[in-house]
């Protein structure tokens, strides 16, 4: 049986696999994506030359999901599961310099930049990701999902709105963020993908009272609605089509994080497939991929992905995760207080 520790580690590896896969058809459309890969892109890819922000990256890299995630990872650890928000924001700040430096058009999100740039002008911190609305905190959301335990929805909720609140302090992308958080922590604790995407809507419906309230979809209904729209498709290759076109891949909260749960919801026991057709939607497709590879990694661990594949990004990104995923766990039961009766995911 795997041990809590076995699989936040394979919650991160999923993570970074769905991203790595995504990389290359990110921003794209999927007329492109079909065209240049066929219905599904089967294996990782290097990024063409003509992408608008991956051009140059080889088969196996990660982009901003990854590197944020194990940024906040890093903070959480550092700080004994109780970081300082004006940390989170200078981290960011400082990891976009090193991207520049680095020659690369993978920077931070419409969210983060305007709330981080708010911050840098005075305004109070409460204020400033009273806007964010988009995918970003949900992004980088997954250890806390393997910090904070499933069976204290409420208390996971606080800990998603105190790393999200000073970039994406809205209705919004906290539920987003609950969810995937959610789903991740479900997992860790041994519930199917089934069983955590039930969390997650009871999460994104917690949250959706939180932060500043802005117009849009309910998050929670857009994933009940979404996993039972693409049951109706026979095929992968429809499911996409109907993921891309009805439910939608934009940055947009109510979409991407929705869109991550139907693509679990057609491969609910194959995690490498699911990141697959995440990976192959259109959009934000390395977001929706990551976010899939990591709830996926939770629940099922990394059945039937190839280890080639596991091998080439750990290595195309020096990838060292077994001690971030073990110190995450740590301080998960560190924390962990015995489930009330009907607390369990």
């Amino acid at each position: 049986m795997p041990t809590l520790a076995d699989r936040a580690l394979a919650a991160l590896y999923g993570l970074a696999l769905g991203d790595a896969l995504g990389m290359p058809t990110q921003s794209l459309p999927r007329s492109t994506i079909v065209s240049r890969y066929g219905p599904r892109i089967t294996q990782l890819e290097a990024a063409p030359s003509d992408h608008p922000i991956a051009a140059g990256l080889a088969a196996g890299h990660v982009t901003d999901d990854t590197e944020q995630a194990l940024l906040l990872g890093e903070l959480l650890v550092s700080s004994a599961g109780l970081p300082n928000p004006r940390d989170l924001a200078q981290r960011l700040l400082a990891w976009e310099q090193d991207m520049r430096r680095r020659g690369s058009h993978d920077l931070l999100g419409p969210s983060t930049t305007r709330a981080l740039q708010a911050l840098m002008s005075g305004v109070d911190i409460g204020e400033a990701g009273r806007y964010g609305a988009t995918n970003g905190a949900a992004m980088r959301i997954t250890p806390i999902g393997i910090m904070a335990s499933s069976h204290d929805l409420p208390r996971l909720v606080d800990q998603v709105e105190s790393v999200s609140r000073v970039s994406h302090n809205t209705n919004l992308a906290l539920s987003a963020a609950s969810a995937i958080a959610a789903a991740v922590s479900a997992g860790i604790d041994g519930a199917t993908v089934a069983e955590a995407t039930e969390l997650a809507i009871s999460a994104a419906e917690l949250a959706s009272r939180r932060g500043y309230w802005v117009a849009g979809a309910d998050v929670a209904a857009r994933i009940r609605w979404a996993c039972s729209v693409v049951t109706t498709r026979p095929s992968d290759e429809d499911v996409a089509d109907l993921i891309y076109r009805l439910i939608g891949t934009s940055l947009a909260a109510q979409e991407s994080i929705p869109a991550a749960f139907a693509v679990l919801a057609i491969h609910p026991h194959d995690p490498w497939t699911a990141c697959q057709l995440a990976a192959s939607l259109g959009g934000d497709t390395d977001t929706i991929a990551a976010m899939v590879g990591a709830v996926a990694g939770a629940c099922l661990g990394l059945q039937g992905v190839p280890e080639t594949v596991l091998q080439t990004v750990l290595r195309t990104n020096r990838l060292e995760l077994t001690p971030m995923a073990q110190a995450l766990c740590d301080l998960r039961l560190s924390s962990t207080s015995t489930p009330e009766k009907g607390q369990t995911p």
